[in-house]
This record gives C-alpha cells, structure tokens and sequence, in this order.
C-alpha cells in the first residue's frame, strides 16, 4: 500500500523522502528526515517511532548499515517493518520483513534507496531509483521526479490516496514539509504543491532567521 524514496543531495548535504500510499495521511507516519543527519523510511504496518530511533543511531554516529542492524535486532514485530536508511556519507539500507504486504520489491542507488509494497508491479522501487538519479535540479525536484516515476511505473495495485514530500537542509525544520493526506489524484496535488512552494522556500527561511533582511510578505498592509 506504500511506494516510497529516501535520498540525500551530494551537492547540497539535503536530506529527503516523497512516499505515496492508499492511506490517508502516509508521510505523517512514515518520512522521518534530520538536518546533517539522514533520511528514514518507516512503512509497511508502519511503526513511526522506528524512524526516530534510526535517526538517532545516525546521529550517534553508526552508520546506515550499522544502524539498521541495531534497530531490527531482536525487535518484536520487526517482519512486518519496512524500513529504509541513508546516511550522512549517502550509503544506504534496507529492511524489508517476511511479513511485508503483497507484491513488494527495494532497489538501492546512489545516494538512495527506494521500497514499496502492495505494489502493482515489483519493477517500482527501481524505476524510481533510476528516475532519481537522471533527474536534475534541486532535491525536491528530483524526488518528485522518482515519485511520478513509480506512479507511471504501475504504483501501489490500488488507487492512491495520500502523497507527502519533506526535505531537511541546514536548520532543525524541515525545509519543506508538503502533505496531501486524502485525495484522489494525490501525486498531481503534491507536484502543484512543490510548484507553488519552491520558489518561496528561501524567503521562508530567511523570515525565520533575519525579518529584517527579508523579503515583502506579499499580504495586505505588508510595505
């Protein structure tokens, strides 16, 4: 029920996720992203704290193998987890346990890895990934080009519902933070969404780090 990417921009340091699901509200459960850290995927009979608990094994410096291995270690119900990993240096992992739902199917790449379940073809997670890395521009550019991608490439074996992309740069919060949480085009919603945001995503920052040097709000009253 769950076609999803993780990556990290070797330009920029960015770390990012764009999943979809026939669930409502999927990235608020499954897309974990930290600052100088990494980016998790947490999916598949979804356990949200698992992301957290990655994202600090990072930040304490194991690597993404090394802290996948901790994580699903003798943890209960870990066969129904899906779970995905990049680090800080761009290596990546995946988890994917026997009880995963349906047809699924995980690809790695460069600096990503992709997974997905319930899945209308298996080929999914690695078209994805390919999209990923032929695709040019910013990071959420790119991650919307590997969710498009898994979309035309068959998707989930059901409609979808729920779409969501979030990337962290340099700060505590997230530089985007974008969610379609019920809909029936969700994937076309979240690209609308992107296309809107991006352009503002740095006035946003630069509001929140100097007023003064920022940009007009554009809102009435604003001189």
């Amino acid at each position: 029920m769950t076609f999803s990417l993780i990556a990290r921009c070797a330009r920029t340091g960015q770390f990012g996720m764009v999943i979809s699901s026939s669930s409502p509200a999927v990235a608020a459960r499954c897309a974990h992203v930290r600052a100088g850290v990494g980016a998790v995927a947490s999916q598949n009979v979804t356990d949200p704290a698992l992301g957290s608990l990655l994202l600090d094994r990072l930040e304490a410096g194991l690597p993404a193998a090394r802290a996948l291995a901790d994580i699903t270690a003798g943890r209960p119900h870990i066969d129904y987890r899906q779970l995905m990993v990049v680090d800080a240096a761009g290596a990546v992992a995946i988890h994917s346990g026997r009880q995963v739902l349906g047809l699924w199917g995980e690809a790695k790449g460069r600096d990503c890895a992709a997974g997905g379940n319930l899945l209308a073809d298996e080929g999914v997670p690695a078209a994805m990934v390919a999209a990923f890395e032929g695709a040019q521009g910013h990071l959420g550019d790119r991650l919307m080009a590997a969710l498009e991608t898994g979309l035309a490439a068959g998707g989930e074996a059901g409609p979808v519902r729920s779409a969501g992309l979030k990337v962290a740069d340099r700060l505590s919060w997230p530089l985007a933070d974008l969610r379609i949480d019920w809909a029936d085009e969700p994937i076309g919603m979240l690209r609308a969404a992107w296309d809107v945001y991006r352009p503002q995503m740095a006035a946003y920052v630069q509001r929140a780090e100097d007023p003064t040097q920022a940009p007009s709000y554009g809102v009435p009253g604003d001189e």
